[in-house]
């Protein structure tokens, strides 16, 4: 049976639409004070990175198979569990971004792919230790995509 998720907090970002590149984008995560203690945040400083999960909010359709990543016909047609696309069937997103400050249940982070307004669903600190071990394998248009992403 499925658990049923409600936001923690939202993003607040100069970023209206969903363009492909991220850049230096500066977001705030507003957390909600409904749900979170003032307490939650003590020691995240201490993190250069934190992971968010939030809703692709705004996804207009919902892949159950394949696609061209971005739409782009030059890259090879792959199944939804292939590449991070908004439009998958739980609108899930996952971001590792650069943690530039905490203030109280605010927190300002530098590279989040999410527009404003989105639904934060869950923050972690980044742990290097969770992060794959030995050789990490991608295809080339994975690359090749990822070029001008950050």
């Amino acid at each position: 049976m499925p658990n049923s998720i409600e936001p923690v907090g939202v993003v607040r970002s100069p970023r209206l639409n969903g363009l492909d590149d991220w850049g230096d984008v500066e977001s705030r995560i507003e957390l909600d004070p409904e749900v979170y203690e003032p307490t939650a945040t003590v020691g995240l400083e201490g993190y250069s990175h934190v992971e968010v999960i939030f809703s692709f909010h705004l996804a207009p359709k919902t892949c159950r198979g394949a696609q061209h990543p971005r739409g782009n016909p030059d890259w090879p047609e792959v199944g939804i569990l292939a590449q991070r696309a908004p439009n998958r069937p739980n609108h899930l997103g996952v971001s590792v971004c650069e943690l530039l400050a905490v203030d109280g249940l605010t927190l300002t982070v530098r590279g989040l792919d999410a527009l404003d307004a989105t639904p934060v669903l869950d923050v972690k600190p980044y742990l290097l230790d969770f992060a794959p071990r030995g050789e990490v394998r991608e295809p080339q248009w994975s690359r090749d995509l990822m070029r001008d992403y950050f």
